[in-house]
């Protein structure tokens, strides 16, 4: 049966990482982005990480951090997964020794298998929405068939997903994830729980038919 990953972002909560991971999620994202609504900080993100039950992948997101700030996240957090989120080059992604995804802000004329022959290394390239001045988060969709179809990287689905349109968005696109973070929030920074659960439960609905 296939098997679409899902990634709740965002957290800020034990509330909300546990609310998460009890829906059937199998990661969650912790952002160290000083300008996201999103952000919360090591001592927070050490205690989300450790109130989580096994095999609930975290992963620690950045946009444009110093060496420094990666190092701090990854020894008071110790994630299993780093997302880059702006203009890191590819020897600094994989200076941490950790694996790592590369987001890509999607828009026309933007060549992916270019950027993902530029990022080898990159476990996966998750796909967002270009919105000028923005890193990311915005709750945006962008046209999903500016994706390839012989992209060689796992992708990960983001950008204006919810539980309204995840469905339609797999079928379509038939990413290894998708990850979701305003599609599934009460308030910024703020996660409803009856909202992952549905968001996750569309997944696990389309993959039953998608499989049959």
């Amino acid at each position: 049966m296939t098997q679409t990953r899902v990634k709740i972002c965002g957290i800020t909560s034990i509330e909300d990482g546990l609310a998460a991971a009890q829906a059937g999620t199998d990661a969650i994202g912790l952002v160290f982005y000083g300008k996201s609504p999103r952000k919360v900080g090591l001592e927070q993100a050490r205690a989300i990480a450790a109130a989580l039950p096994p095999f609930v992948t975290t992963v620690a997101l950045f946009v444009d951090p110093t060496a420094a700030e990666v190092k701090a996240a990854i020894e008071a957090v110790q994630p299993d997964l780093l997302q880059f989120h702006g203009d890191e080059s590819p020897e600094f992604c994989r200076s941490f020794g950790r694996p790592y995804l590369k987001a890509v802000r999607v828009k026309p004329g933007l060549d992916l298998l270019q950027y993902a022959a530029r990022f080898s290394e990159a476990r996966g390239l998750l796909l967002d929405a270009y919105v000028d001045g923005e890193a990311g988060g915005t709750g945006q969709r962008f046209d999903w068939d500016l994706i390839p179809h012989d992209l060689p990287k796992p992708v990960v689905l983001a950008g204006g997903l919810a539980p309204g349109n995840v469905a339609e968005a797999i079928r379509q696109v038939r990413p290894w994830a998708v990850d979701v973070s305003s599609g599934v929030e009460a308030a910024k920074g703020i996660k409803d729980a009856a909202r992952i659960a549905a968001f996750v439960n569309e997944v696990k609905r389309v993959d039953v038919q998608l499989s049959r």
